[in-house]
């Protein structure tokens, strides 16, 4: 199999090399291909891959083929990840503090950074489907560009069910959850557990085992919720109201005032501290030679260790388990394997809100051509599947992020209970404003784009998305150029 890295010099790109070279995915890959805009980021990344390799690792490495073509990139592949980010971390960086000089919530992929930062993304990752759709209609798009829930939204009119969104939030928490609890969940299962929601914006309501809910028990066990970062976070007053345990990003929605003022406190944020970490790594890593893994490898552990800090008291520490790493790769690879035929897995991913009947074929991507005959039966149309959302109250046709059964034929979301009101009504205007920004990324409307921040909970006003809007549009000109001509 070929495995194209669209953002391979990317920081987090030897996690999954080091994932295809030991353990239960290596020999998945033959050939890794990166391509990246930046060529000293690519070179740097090159680097480390290359140290790793010199590690002794038990299996062997694919075969690395660095590129600055596209079409190069894509020719031939069978899985394509996509981690791209546009604007660098200096694009992070004023997402997150325009917002923030206005007193809102400063964070890469939640509130008003998180518009900014999908408005960004969606028209890149837009050529990059097309491309795919032209170089190598049969692969798979496996999408962890942020917003990872609106991103992949976007791409569905281009590559239908072909897309699917990846992100290791939802299934840390569940996996974390399970051991608090003494709940055996074997790898790649997802049996009894409910958890439903959005990108960075879900909760795990049901967390089976032996046809019993481990679930209540644990949030009524204090001791136990102290052992894992989730249920610290929140207070257990919190989690006995709700009866489930929140996404770790719900904290941004639910102490709203502290994680403003954590940021504030910090004097820095995130994307000004990765920023400047990255500023002395890159430089140093192509000419490390054999010590530039280790030299990664501790700039990741401290990366982790920031993770989150503002939700953090003071002193607190992450658990070793999150700081070891090895969380949203395995995820991807994982999905990657079900998809080639090697197993079916359970995994959390971001999908279209539409459960059809089990064993129903994936249709092709818009645009692939069937490589039967003319006339031919798998160039019919497929039949209509009656369908019902796996998310009940949300959109069929919307992106959610849920339990799905990963086979050959893609990714079936697993239906799950209705949100209480609450819940729903969140769901449903953060949804709201994600299809805003969808619209305006994909049409040019900037007026979708000023509802989208007008709209946001985290804003929720007319004159702040108009200066929310304003700072962004001089801190990227290419906002101003999408106004006049779309994406």
């Amino acid at each position: 199999m070929r495995l194209t890295i669209a953002g391979g010099g990317g920081f987090r790109v030897p996690l999954v090399y080091r994932a295809l070279s030991a353990g239960p995915f290596a020999g998945l890959v033959r050939e890794l291909v990166l391509y990246d805009v930046d060529p000293a980021r690519l070179a740097a990344i090159e680097a480390v891959l290359t140290s790793l390799a010199r590690q002794g690792l038990p299996g062997s490495g694919p075969q690395i083929r660095a590129v600055s073509s596209l079409p190069e990139a894509l020719d031939g592949a069978d899985v394509v990840f996509a981690a791209i980010r546009p604007g660098g971390t200096a694009g992070r960086i004023a997402d997150e503090r325009i917002a923030l000089d206005l007193g809102l919530l400063g964070q890469e992929t939640t509130g008003a950074g998180g518009i900014s930062y999908a408005l960004r993304s969606i028209p890149p990752m837009l050529r990059l489907a097309e491309q795919m759709r032209s170089r190598c209609p049969g692969a798979w798009l496996l999408n962890f560009t942020n917003p990872a829930g609106m991103v992949t939204e976007a791409l569905l009119p281009v590559l239908g069910p072909r897309v699917i969104g990846i992100c290791d939030s939802a299934s840390g928490l569940v996996h974390r959850a399970a051991r608090a609890a003494g709940v055996a969940l074997p790898e790649g299962t997802l049996d009894g557990v409910g958890y439903y929601g959005l990108n960075h914006l879900g909760w795990l309501y049901r967390l089976g085992a032996g046809g019993r809910d481990a679930l209540p028990a644990l949030l009524a066990n204090p001791a136990a919720l102290s052992e894992f970062e989730e249920g610290r976070l929140f207070p257990p007053g919190l989690l006995a109201g709700l009866g489930c345990l929140p996404n770790e990003y719900l904290f941004y929605y639910y102490d709203t005032v502290r994680a403003v003022a954590g940021m504030r406190a910090a004097g820095q944020t995130r994307g000004e501290s990765i920023a400047r970490q990255q500023a002395e790594l890159y430089p140093g890593l192509g000419a490390a030679g054999p010590e530039a893994f280790a030299l990664w490898e501790a700039a990741r552990r401290s990366r982790e260790e920031g993770y989150l800090a503002e939700a953090r008291v003071s002193g607190e520490r992450r658990d070793e388990t999150d700081l070891a790493g090895g969380g949203y790769e395995r995820v991807a690879l994982a999905a990657m394997r079900a998809l080639s035929g090697g197993g079916a897995a359970d995994l959390i991913l971001n999908t279209r809100n539409t459960v059809t009947t089990a064993g129903s074929a994936v249709p092709e991507a818009p645009g692939a051509r069937s490589t039967a005959g003319s006339g031919t039966q798998a160039e019919q149309a497929v039949p209509a599947v009656p369908a019902v959302p796996a998310v009940p109250g949300l959109p069929a046709d919307a992106v959610v992020e849920v339990p799905c059964r990963v086979t050959p034929d893609g990714a079936e979301p697993v239906p799950q209970d209705r949100p209480g009101p609450a819940q729903l009504e969140l769901l449903r205007r953060v949804k709201d404003v994600e299809r805003l920004v969808v619209e305006a990324a994909t049409t040019g409307r900037r007026e979708a784009a000023l509802a989208a921040f007008a709209r946001h909970p985290l804003v929720d006003s007319d004159v702040l998305a108009g200066k929310l809007l304003a700072g962004y549009e001089a801190a990227f000109p290419e906002l101003g150029r999408l106004w006049h001509g779309g994406p």
